[in-house]
């Protein structure tokens, strides 16, 4: 199909889209200004798929959907809108953005989700260690990815998101974190090769050999730098099971010193799988105790519990990886040689034996039970960052312990990452100091009743947090990051900010991308 918008090229506000429809120019208008293969989305439709994201806070009018065929259909839609004097373009995955980031008022809106088959071909890099990879589309979803690899191939990526209903481009541009993120690092850790469509329109193969600033610039950018069409994976060869495990402290300092020093143990010495969460000490269905069993038999005991703590409990997470070939009495004492070490509350013990692909998808009957009572289309007023080692206690004290004691309705995250797996070649920032530094995640969940106040009550607790951070000289970085002045990202980026400009100047000069970050503007 060739589809053309022509009327919206000659000034994308409204009005003038009004105008044109009013003139009888349509879509199907004989124009050169965009000829691709794909389909091209206006009006209500493009509101309907790209008008809002997961986090529900934000509503804006795209001025047209492009559902591309390949890459090239991407690279014509850049090209268009540098032909223009406003179009920005934002590429969209599944929109599980959470400020908008994916957005691109009154302009165009890729579709990545229509490109999810271009890609899947697993092999193996040259040298002596036959490292296997696989090919994937950067608009195909992690979960997919994961199902496909394991069942073909028994083989599967190594580092993941928890949630895997997000596509390979999307969380490459941001990072990619999960327990396992302390042994092979992020998903930007594990990536070898890429095809990008810049802000220039060109399609590019990069490496770290090849075009290795794009490359870099790309993993972490926020979309900032090029759109990702093909990602190469890392693969290793999958288990069969995990015995997952949750052990609960009252005491952050046992935790921490726990999770830290699972976290710096070799590969044999430590469990596949390592995190963490608080949560509310009391009868709380969503905040409290009863987040915490692993399997319906299962029951927490709260007279296990010393009188003596406080509002907020500690909960370590843990997944030990093996075959079906392995005995029940090996993984049994795999499990208490590393669990022996810990200092959790005795009583407090959950653990159950699950198929690997279970496993990474657990989040996935939570996705449907959210579904179901729909809490998953309410808003989701998240806020994710890194804090460095030196300063979790401080935050443990006043965030966890005061601001949220009493719970955010959903998820409260909180697990030690290792400096050493992070490529600062990458786009990413992270927290200054030392080598251990923590991702903190509240996963708020507004219930469907809820009123708007009660919304603006949570964004305003985030931002409360946030100023704490800066007041209190935190060493912390936004993770997932947004703000609404240049300032600020100045501030996010540090001493990296010159190098982050640079590379916008070198791989999308005009502003095109990703105007949702809203790091730049667009330059005319």
């Amino acid at each position: 199909m060739i589809a053309y918008i022509e009327p919206y090229f000659l000034d994308n506000d409204a009005e003038a889209a009004s105008a044109a429809t009013a003139a009888g120019k349509s879509t199907d208008g004989v124009s050169e200004s965009l000829n691709i293969q794909g389909e091209i989305l206006c009006g209500g439709a493009a509101a309907d798929i790209a008008g809002r994201d997961f986090g529900g806070m934000n509503c804006v009018k795209p001025l047209a959907v492009v559902r591309p065929v390949g890459p090239e259909d991407i690279a014509g839609a850049v090209k268009a809108a540098l032909r223009s004097d406003k179009l920005t373009v934002a590429a969209r995955g599944n929109g599980h953005s959470i400020n908008g980031q994916a957005m691109a008022e009154g302009g165009l809106v890729v579709d990545m989700s229509t490109t999810a088959e271009n890609h899947f071909e697993v092999g193996y890099l040259s040298g002596g260690d036959a490292t296997a990879f696989v090919d994937v589309s950067g608009g195909a979803l992690w979960e997919d990815v994961l199902k496909r690899c394991v069942s073909e191939y028994g083989l599967a990526p190594r580092s993941w998101t928890d949630y895997l209903g997000l596509t390979v481009g999307g969380t490459l541009s941001n990072a990619g974190v999960s327990g396992q993120a302390f042994r092979y690092g992020p998903q930007t850790s594990n990536v070898t090769e890429l095809d990008v469509v810049t802000g220039n329109g060109d399609v590019v193969t990069c490496s770290e050999i090849e075009n290795s600033e794009l490359f870099f610039s790309v993993l972490g950018g926020l979309g900032q730098f090029g759109i990702i069409t093909r990602a190469r994976v890392l693969l290793q060869p999958a288990p069969d099971m995990v015995r997952w495990i949750r052990v609960v402290y009252t005491e952050f300092d046992e935790f921490t010193q726990d999770a830290e020093w699972l976290v710096s143990q070799k590969n044999e010495s430590s469990f596949d799988y390592v995190e963490g969460f608080v949560f509310v000490n009391g009868a709380d269905p969503v905040n409290g105790w009863p987040t915490v069993p692993l399997h319906p038999d299962h029951e927490f005991d709260p007279t296990r519990l010393p009188q003596s703590c406080g509002s907020v409990l500690y909960c370590l997470e843990l997944g030990l990886h093996y075959r079906d070939s392995d005995s029940n009495s090996t993984i049994d004492k795999r499990v208490e040689r590393l669990i022996g070490r810990l200092r959790f509350n005795e009583g407090l013990r959950f653990e159950v034996d699950l198929p690997y692909v279970d496993f990474l998808l657990r989040v996935k009957r939570s996705e449907e039970i959210a579904k179901e009572n729909g809490t998953w289309e309410t808003p989701h007023p998240w806020l994710n960052l890194f804090v460095s080692k030196r300063d979790i206690g401080d935050f443990n004290r006043t965030v966890f312990k005061e601001l949220v004691k009493n719970g955010v309705n959903g998820p409260m995250l909180v697990y030690p990452l290792l400096r050493s797996r992070w490529d600062d070649r990458t786009s990413v920032v992270i927290p200054e100091e030392g080598e251990i530094f923590y991702i903190v995640a509240l996963l708020r969940f507004v219930p469907p009743c809820a009123k708007v106040s009660s919304v603006e009550k949570m964004v305003a607790q985030n931002q409360e947090i946030v100023h704490w951070c800066v007041k209190n000289g935190i060493d912390y970085k936004l993770y997932l990051p947004h703000y609404k002045s240049q300032e600020e990202w100045i501030r996010h980026f540090g001493n990296r900010w010159s190098r982050f400009v640079d590379r916008k100047a070198m791989f999308d000069p005009m502003a095109i991308l990703s105007p949702g970050q809203k790091i730049f503007n667009r330059s005319l």
